[in-house]
């Protein structure tokens, strides 16, 4: 059930739903989300039954400030505490330490939580009236079947789902893939997802470097080889690859997405952004539209090696992970 996102009782409604135990599906800037009272196992337990996600996939906390927060947290490491305060609200989720007893399912089962504050108005109206009903935190997903392509508009929520969940419309997600993810429960700073956030942006409001993930580290939502995958088939492709193929015999349903301009016929040609932050906002967006207009391959340009383009090109070798 669509609702307008930008109505108090539309908001309303949504919250007195989470603080009932049931789902909701609410914009970030980022992308959509399928939410549910953080604290409430029972309720968070349908989130991973309605997306067909493995239940120790750990989800990202959803909260409206740093005092909610603290709920979630058994300590909030100083790290931690300069990347809330350099980029809270928006697409910066924290991993830290779990406050024992709180959120073992959002978590999970981890010892460690993600939180994150979401920028979105529609977001935060949620938020604030949820607390009025006494929710401190809502666990969301993206809104779509688990390994898919995350949606970035409520009618790619409408069309992932039954009729009967509650969907609040906040127009198209600005930044459009999801937040960058730095495990802070050890002390060190590790990048485990990039986001539309460059690693210097990040080292700077920390004033550290950031480290690779190892082997010890916590999992993370949306962190698996293959994710991010529509129903075409997708390949990920060099500059160089991609015009030697094109002079080839094509398949069917072909479709190409690259910032080099070419030309071939009988496919789909859609320009990528030469900018990372615009390709970033379009990206699952355009891989949905590719699918709805019958693509059965779509051919990629691999974005360039520019730090700036980190977050695209995970969603990408990611995407194109799940037909290797």
């Amino acid at each position: 059930m669509l609702l307008n996102g930008n109505d108090p009782q539309a908001i309303a409604t949504a919250a007195r739903a989470l603080a009932a135990g049931d789902l909701v599906a609410l914009p970030t800037e980022t992308v959509y989300g399928l939410g549910a009272r953080a604290d409430d196992d029972a309720a968070v337990a349908k989130i991973f039954a309605a997306k067909g996600r493995p239940a120790d996939h750990p989800l990202i906390v959803h909260v409206l400030d740093a005092d909610d927060a603290a709920y979630f947290a058994a300590d909030l490491p100083e790290v931690a505490k300069r990347l809330m305060q350099a980029f809270w609200p928006g697409p910066m989720t924290v991993i830290v330490p779990r406050a024992e007893g709180i959120a073992a399912a959002s978590a999970g089962g981890q010892s460690s939580i993600g939180l994150r504050c979401p920028a979105h108005p529609v977001a935060r109206a949620l938020l604030a009236a949820a607390r009025q009903q006494g929710v401190r935190g809502v666990a969301a997903p993206s809104a779509n079947r688990f390994g898919r392509v995350s949606p970035t508009r409520a009618a790619h929520v409408a069309d992932e789902f039954d009729a009967d969940l509650l969907v609040l419309d906040g127009g198209d997600c600005a930044v459009g893939i999801e937040s960058s993810i730095v495990d802070c429960s050890r002390g060190q700073a590790v990048l485990l997802r990039p986001g539309v956030l460059t690693v210097a942006q990040i080292e700077a409001a920390i004033g550290s470097p950031l480290l690779a993930p190892d082997a010890a580290a916590p999992r993370a939502s949306g962190t698996l080889v293959a994710h991010y995958a529509p129903c075409a088939t997708v390949r990920l492709l060099s500059t160089e690859q991609l015009q030697q193929r094109l002079s080839e015999a094509l398949p069917e349903g072909l479709a190409v997405y690259s910032r080099t301009v070419l030309a071939f016929a009988g496919g789909i040609l859609q320009p990528m952004p030469l900018d990372a932050v615009a390709a970033a906002q379009q990206l699952f967006a355009v891989l949905r539209d590719l699918d709805a207009a019958g693509a059965r391959e779509i051919w990629v340009e691999s974005p360039p090696p520019a730090r700036e383009w980190d977050g695209v090109r995970d969603r990408l070798t990611r995407a194109a992970a799940a037909f290797e």
